[in-house]
């Protein structure tokens, strides 16, 4: 599995930093499962919403296996942040354009908004920040769950930014099964909660 995480200016850094960890460190120990941090312009440093500034790693890949959208400045709607993203539109569109490239796009709290602006969450189960629900239950054809994680197949989304580990965990399921899974979590300290993946 190659993963990529695509940052922009005011990304939330636990919503890209939660399934970094998780899948990088995976990457360190199999061949089979890459990570990367990138982002439409190419290797660059991103300042996030905090103020941390994190360096990109290059540029968003054609058909990467995933892609992990974070959220982050959507409730304020900040000049940087998924809601500026939605408004310029330059970024939903390379997030559609991978998705129909066969690429299973993945979003963590208001992220889901960027997929929905993107055009793909019509017709699947989807969820994201408890602030933004009434957001996305304006786009049409959604069915908006309130869940830590909604696996729709090639269409995963998370809910507020700690749920970015229950993402990354249940994407490492795909990949090696709930074994993998358990590992990872006890890797982290992490106590997966029983329900919550709809």
């Amino acid at each position: 599995m190659h993963a990529e995480i695509l940052l922009f200016d005011g990304f939330d850094e636990l919503d890209a930093i939660g399934p970094w960890e998780v899948l990088a460190g995976l990457s360190a120990v199999r061949d089979d499962v890459t990570a990367r941090l990138v982002t439409l312009e190419g290797a660059r440093p991103v300042t996030a919403d905090h103020g941390a500034v994190v360096t990109a790693q290059g540029a968003l890949s054609q058909r990467p296996d995933v892609l992990i959208v974070p959220g982050g400045g959507w409730m304020d709607r900040a000049a940087a942040g998924a809601w500026a993203q939605a408004q310029r539109g330059e970024l939903p569109r390379a997030i559609a354009a991978r998705h129909a490239a066969g690429t299973t796009v993945a979003s963590v709290c208001t992220g889901a908004l960027l997929l929905a602006h993107a055009g793909i969450l019509s017709g699947h189960r989807a969820t994201t920040n408890r602030g933004a629900f009434d957001d996305l239950r304006g786009f049409e054809g959604v069915e908006v769950l309130d869940a830590r994680v909604v696996d729709d197949g090639d269409v995963v989304t998370a809910g507020g930014p700690a749920c970015g580990l229950d993402l990354a965990l249940a994407l490492l399921e795909r990949v090696g099964g709930p074994g993998l899974a358990r590992a990872a979590a006890a890797e982290l300290h992490y106590e997966r909660p029983v329900v919550g993946v709809s």
